[in-house]
């Protein structure tokens, strides 16, 4: 069923199956790497990542792995608040830091927009893949990288935002439907109205543009891969299926809430980061809620509780942990990533051949 087309010609891949690019250190070099070397696309997630780190992680992952590999960016954002409405998302989060015995203020700098030097380095150390999420770059940015030979994928959650993808002129784009998880694409227009699910959003899409598509949100398995090409996909991401792997960079405690979790546990929530994301439910998301118009908009709600997400993981607490899950977390499984993808490419060629 791997008939080689336009999508793995172009990623250079042996199988259609992109490990999508989740930041925030999930996506280890050792979990790209150990991706690629499987004949898929591993992707580093390095939408919060410095320059500095940025590179060691891009040099690690070429040292482990001759194959392709992605490196995927946010789209910057930088909106503004009063000192009142700071003060009082500060004031929210203190019971919090409290009980997790953090005892500096959190506190906003200034912002450095690093996109720029991200950028550069992607360039300078031609990185074969570069995908793009919260937006769309400029024509510009996106010629840049084309000159250099470097393939260019774009996030859309409607078929309005993978026209403008299209007309942008990235070469691939992922359709994100609404059982992804973590934060959701969407750039055009509230969350809200762009909560399409994975097989109403792809043939859609597929219909409205020229260029490939890659089905994303709640595809777990063979089964799901066999399914996003029937609705025209030309291929898949997946996130959730390899945060549970043994190459993740994910804590213990998030990867055993995923293999524990329903598919009725997951929420989108904008409690962390300020920007709506699918998870796991728990007592921070919880208690939240009752708070939501005094959540500060992305990326500065991100950043007033980074100190407590990284002081949960440490006292192993996963109640006030973001917990990031697709819809589908009954299909997680805890082996190494070759395992997982092993099995997927073996079911998907069952399912095809009706065996």
């Amino acid at each position: 069923m791997w008939n080689h087309h336009v999508l793995m010609e172009r990623l250079n891949v042996q199988y259609p199956i992109i490990q999508a690019g989740m930041a925030g250190g999930i996506t280890t070099p050792h979990l790209v790497s150990t991706v690629s070397n499987a004949g898929c696309l591993g992707t580093l997630g390095a939408g919060y990542m410095n320059p500095v780190d940025m590179k060691d992680d891009i040099r690690q992952i070429k040292q482990l792995t001759p194959h392709a590999y992605g490196v995927n960016l946010f789209i910057p954002e930088f909106p503004s608040v009063t000192k009142s409405e700071l003060k009082n998302a500060e004031l929210l989060l203190d019971p919090y830091r409290k009980n997790l015995q953090l005892e500096d203020e959190p506190g906003i700098k200034d912002r450095e927009n690093v996109f720029d030097k991200q950028i550069e380095l992607i360039l300078q150390e031609r990185v074969p893949v570069c995908s793009f999420t919260f937006g769309v770059p400029s024509k510009d940015v996106i010629k840049d990288l084309k000159d250099a030979g470097i393939v260019v994928i774009g996030t859309a959650t409607t078929v309005e935002e993978a026209i403008i993808n299209e007309e942008k002129g990235v070469d691939l784009i992922v359709a994100q439907g609404s059982e992804a998880g973590g934060h959701r694409g969407t750039f055009l227009g509230p969350y809200e109205n762009a909560m399409i699910g994975t097989m109403s959003l792809v043939p859609q899409v597929v219909d409205h543009i020229n260029i490939p598509v890659i089905a994303a949100g709640g595809i777990m398995d063979g089964r799901g891969v066999v399914a996003a090409f029937a609705l025209g996909a030309q291929g898949v991401q997946m996130g959730t299926a390899f945060v549970t792997s043994t190459e993740s960079g994910a804590d213990a405690q998030y990867k055993e809430a995923i293999l524990q979790a329903t598919e009725n546990e997951t929420v989108i929530t904008s409690a962390f980061s300020g920007k709506p994301a699918r998870g796991i439910q728990n007592r921070f998301i919880h208690e939240m809620k009752e708070y939501g118009d005094q959540i500060l908009p992305y990326p500065l709600q991100n950043t007033l509780t980074k100190d407590i997400r990284k002081a949960a993981a440490i006292h192993k607490s996963p109640e006030y942990m973001s917990l990031w899950s697709g819809q589908s977390p009954r299909l997680s499984v805890g082996e190494s990533a070759t395992k997982i993808l092993e099995s997927i490419i073996l079911q998907a060629e069952k399912v095809k051949s009706g065996n």
